[in-house]
């Protein structure tokens, strides 16, 4: 299984972005896969997650409305959107998967390898 992770970067408070994790290499489609985010302070926090499943989305306390997340099934890609981005937000955002559903939001069965999302005040 490899998950490749895209769209991180360097953006300014108050923009959006979107993070990208595409999956490849799995046999079936009885699976999910979802987001942590590793930053100062806050050691690994669950994000999201979505079942291929059963396109169900699944979010974490720790964040709040401005998260998105969402799958283009047909190319085994799952999506996180993030809007109004505050300086609490940098981390290292990974992708993971899991299987058959979701989970805890915290523990996954493989993980990508990540990307840094910098948000400037």
């Amino acid at each position: 299984v490899q998950l490749v992770e895209s769209g991180g970067g360097l953006v300014q408070a108050g923009e959006s972005l979107t993070l990208s994790c595409a999956a490849s290499g799995f046999p079936d489609d009885n699976y999910a896969l979802g987001w942590v985010r590793e930053g100062p302070g806050m050691g690994r926090q669950g994000v999201a997650c979505i079942s291929k499943t059963d396109g169900r989305p699944y979010y974490s306390s720790s964040v709040d409305g401005r998260f998105r997340i969402s799958m283009d099934n047909a190319k085994n890609t799952a999506y996180l959107r993030v809007n109004s981005l505050t300086a609490e937000d940098t981390a290292r955002y990974i992708c993971a998967i899991n299987y058959p559903y979701c989970g805890s939001l915290v523990n996954y069965h493989r993980w990508g390898q990540g990307l840094q999302v910098t948000v400037s005040p």
